[in-house]
């Protein structure tokens, strides 16, 4: 379990970045999508910093390498994170012995 939040010398900028990455809730980009799911999985707190910390991640990596921000939108995220689900409840599946089959979609 956690203990107290750690201590920061320089406390601001780390605010900043909580505050850049809590507007993220209303966002409709992948990093949104992201901070949604992190909000399900943990509470708002934790999410924020976890957001802000990606968020620090690709900004240092923008620099360092020159690169740009490529905006993926929330409907590819949501597809890669089905896809990446479904892939692993198969691997599950096949570990106790059993086969995933697909269900038939009614239109």
């Amino acid at each position: 379990m956690r203990g107290k939040t750690k201590y920061y010398a320089n406390r601001g900028r780390h605010k900043r970045y909580d505050w850049a990455a809590s507007g993220l809730r209303s966002s409709k980009s992948a990093l949104g999508a992201c901070f949604k799911r992190l909000c399900a999985r943990m509470d708002k707190a934790r999410a924020v910093t976890a957001a802000a910390h990606k968020q620090a991640r690709l900004i240092y990596a923008m620099l360092t390498k020159g690169g740009e921000y490529a905006d993926q939108r929330q409907e590819n995220y949501e597809e890669r994170y089905r896809e990446r689900a479904v892939r692993q409840l198969a691997q599950r599946a096949e570990k106790l012995g059993m086969k995933l089959v697909a269900a038939e979609q009614s239109a």
